[in-house]
C-alpha cells in the first residue's frame, strides 16, 4: 500500500478562537527509522520530534528562519535534535538510535525511559540577522509531547494541548501529531469542550492509522466550526553539503586541522542527520588552511 505524502493543516476553531495544526508525519518517521537504522523506541521518539518540530517550523515568518529544537534528558539514548523551516523541511538526529527498552506496563513504547527525563528541551529560533533567540525548560517526562506542551505554557505564555504519536510495528504504521492552542478572548465554552475532547487525541498515532487529517476534523471538532486556512507539504530532508562540511572544519581551528592532517592525512566527517559521508584528503585539508589564512589576510 503506498504511503501517505506527509502534509500538515492549520485550521481555527469557532472563528478564531482557538487554533489548530494538525500533521500526519508517517512517511518522515519511516524515512528517519531508515536513515538512522533506528530500534523501535528510538524510531517513535523521533517520530514525534519530528511532528513536533515541523508544527513549529511553519510557524516562522521568513524563508531563512529556522527552529531547532534539542531535548537532552540524560537517558540511554541520548540527546535528540530536529531543525525545521517554514518550508515544511524537518531533519532529526538521535545519537544513540540503537537503544531499545522493554515495553512499559501498558504495552508502549518507553520513550521517556530511552530519552530521560533529567535536562531540558531547548528551542533556539534563528532568523538570519542578529542573534538567535533560546528558549528552555525543565523536561516534565521525556516522552516529548509533554515537554513540548510544557515549552509553550513556560516560554511563550500559551495553555496548549499537544499530542504526538508513533505506531511502530515492522515498519512505521503512522506517526503525526496535533497542536491546540487558546487565543486571547477564548470563551470557557470550547474550553470546556475541547477539555471533553483532550482523550481522544491521546491515541492521535490510532487515529492516524484509521483516517486522514481531514476525517479527523470533521471527527473530533465537529460543531466547534473547524476552518481549515492552510495546508502545507512536510518533508523530511537534510541541507548538508560539501561547502557546510567545510566551515565545520574551519571553525575546529588551525591546530585541530593540522593534527588531522598530521597523524591521519585526512579526515572522514558524517552529518549526523542525514549519514552521508564526506571525504578529505590531507591536500584538501591544507588548501582550506590556505584558503582560510587568504581570507584573514584580506
Amino acid at each position: 500500500m503506498e504511503q501517505k505524502k506527509s502534509r500538515l493543516l492549520r485550521l481555527t476553531l469557532m472563528g478564531g478562537q482557538a487554533r489548530v495544526f494538525l500533521c500526519d508525519t508517517t512517511a518522515m518517521a519511516q524515512q528517519a527509522r531508515d536513515i538512522h537504522n533506528a530500534s523501535n523506541t528510538c524510531s517513535a521518539a523521533m517520530g514525534r520530534m519530528i511532528a513536533a518540530t515541523a508544527i513549529m517550523g511553519v510557524n516562522l515568518k521568513s524563508d531563512g528562519d529556522r527552529i531547532t529544537v534539542t531535548l537532552n534528558g540524560g537517558g540511554p539514548a541520548g540527546p535528540m535534535c530536529a531543525v525545521a523551516g517554514p518550508d515544511g523541511k524537518v531533519k532529526v538526529t538521535i545519537e544513540h538510535p540503537e537503544v531499545e527498552l522493554p515495553l512499559k506496563k501498558n504495552g508502549k513504547l518507553d520513550v521517556g525511559g530511552a530519552l530521560g527525563k533529567d535536562g531540558q528541551l531547548t528551542v533556539m529560533r534563528s532568523f538570519g540577522f542578529g542573534e538567535p533567540y533560546v528558549g528552555r525548560v525543565n523536561l516534565v517526562s521525556g516522552e516529548v509531547a509533554e515537554d513540548f506542551a510544557m515549552y509553550y505554557l513556560e516560554s511563550e505564555q500559551t495553555p496548549s494541548l499537544c499530542a504526538l504519536g508513533t505506531l511502530v510495528g515492522e515498519n512505521i504504521l503512522s506517526a503525526g501529531g496535533i497542536l491546540i492552542q487558546a487565543m486571547p478572548g477564548c470563551t470557557d465554552e470550547l474550553l470546556d469542550a475541547l477539555e471533553i475532547r483532550a482523550e481522544l487525541f491521546g491515541s492521535i498515532s490510532q487515529l492516524l492509522q484509521e483516517m486522514t487529517l481531514e476525517q479527523i476534523i470533521e471527527a473530533c471538532f465537529r460543531g466547534l466550526e473547524p476552518e481549515i486556512l492552510e495546508e502545507l507539504p512536510l518533508q523530511l530532508v537534510c541541507d548538508c553539503s560539501r561547502e557546510y562540511i567545510e566551515r565545520v572544519l574551519l571553525s575546529m581551528g588551525e591546530a585541530e586541522l593540522r593534527d588531522l592532517i598530521d597523524k591521519q592525512d585526512g579526515c572522514e566527517v558524517t552529518c549526523h542527520f542525514c549519514r552521508r559521508q564526506y571525504a578529505f584528503t590531507g591536500e584538501e585539508l591544507r588548501a582550506l588552511l590556505r584558503e582560510a589564512a587568504r581570507g584573514d589576510n584580506a
